[in-house]
């Protein structure tokens, strides 16, 4: 597998991270360096770990989490996009205590976008591929798409306000449905 193919697959499965980062960064929630360095840095982490994890759990485990993977990634989406459209539609909650980039949060919004990396370090161990190499690629591609995606959430934000804290909620609800449905119809 050479470096272009690398590259298509890390840009194709940084795309949910970018859109995750589009929305919170337009939701006002990527306002400092560390929210914005913890988003970009957990999106391309868990995208270096996820495939490596594949690729060491074997056939049987990752064949049984595909049974139920676009679930998992569903589930964790619509809960925090319905935590950002609530919060978008209160003006009195305090912002900073929904951020996205914090805690448990940061940390369920890195597995359901990054669980599609876990698949393709399985079908990398099928094709004999060393993982190291593309698992470093697809990280640092998605570290960078999301910085990037971050600069235009910002701009919006700044445009829209606090509107787009409920459009990056219906954002990250419709990445899972968008999920379930490629699972079910594609």
């Amino acid at each position: 597998m050479g470096t272009f193919d690398i590259v298509v697959i890390a840009v194709g499965l940084a795309m949910d991270a970018a859109a995750v980062s589009l929305a919170a960064a337009a939701s006002g929630f990527a306002k400092d360096g560390r929210a914005v360095f913890r988003l970009a840095f957990h999106f391309g982490l868990f995208q270096f770990i996820m495939p490596v994890v594949g690729w060491f759990l074997g056939v049987g485990f990752v064949s049984y989490l595909k049974a139920f993977d676009h679930w998992i990634a569903f589930g964790l989406l619509l809960f925090v996009g319905g935590r950002m459209i609530l919060s978008g539609m209160d003006s009195s909650q305090n912002p900073l205590k929904n951020d996205p980039s914090r805690g448990m949060t940061m940390v369920m919004l890195s597995i359901a976008t990054s669980i599609d990396a876990l698949a393709i370090g399985l079908s990398l161990a099928m094709m004999e591929v060393d993982i190291w190499y593309p698992s470093v690629i697809i990280g640092i591609i998605t570290g960078c798409l999301s910085l990037l995606a971050i600069g235009i959430g910002k701009r919006l934000g700044v445009l829209f306000g606090k509107r787009m804290e409920i459009v990056g909620g219906l954002i990250l609800v419709f990445i899972g449905s968008r999920i379930l449905f490629l699972e079910f119809f594609a």
